[in-house]
């Protein structure tokens, strides 16, 4: 990573200082954003861009606040055609000192805090494992192409009918067979 506003994108907890922020701002190099590419399983990576701040929460706590800026491409889930898509995201992270330990030899219930964005405060703050998570919870699951529809797909041996969506539905021919009775009964 090229940041501009730290020299890291690790930073060891015991050097922030707790009466002001240390920012960061991070843009990958091309290799980089290959690298991110291959592993987050996309076509290209184009233009990232995350930037924010680590700041004292409380007394032992800690929190990131960023934004994150990327241009992805990714093949069409129908087509294979590449589909560009811009992220646009606020991160939020809270590293608190005394999370309790889901992964605990106690049987008693352990209370997770309700904050969604809270991690057990380690020794370092990683940024750019940071980046790298909230691209990949932020990039399409399922990119399309404008227009494009997935249309239904027929397998069978050869020589056979092939079973539909509406031949598997199980009451489909139940309420056929209601209509018929109920015919039967008005005569």
């Amino acid at each position: 990573m090229s940041p501009s506003a730290s020299s890291s994108t690790v930073f060891r907890v015991a050097d922030l200082q707790q009466n002001r922020p240390t920012s960061f701002e991070l843009r990958p190099s091309p290799k980089e954003l290959t690298a991110l590419a291959e592993a987050l399983s996309l076509s290209t990576v184009r233009k990232v861009v995350f930037a924010g701040e680590i700041r004292a929460h409380g007394k032992s706590d800690w929190e990131l606040v960023a934004k994150l800026g990327a241009t992805v491409v990714q093949p069409c889930v129908v087509t294979l055609d590449p589909v560009t898509t811009r992220v646009e995201d606020k991160i939020e992270r809270r590293f608190v000192a005394h999370l309790p330990d889901p992964d605990g030899d106690e049987e008693e219930e352990i209370e997770m805090p309700e904050d969604e964005n809270a991690e057990r405060l380690e020794t370092h703050i990683d940024v750019h494992a940071i980046l790298h998570e909230a691209l990949a919870l932020n990039i399409p699951q399922f990119p399309r192409a404008q227009g494009a529809e997935l249309k239904d797909a027929v397998f069978t041996e050869a020589g056979k009918k092939a079973m539909t969506d509406e031949d598997a539905r199980p009451f489909s021919g139940l309420a056929a067979l209601r209509d018929q009775l109920g015919s039967k009964e008005d005569e």
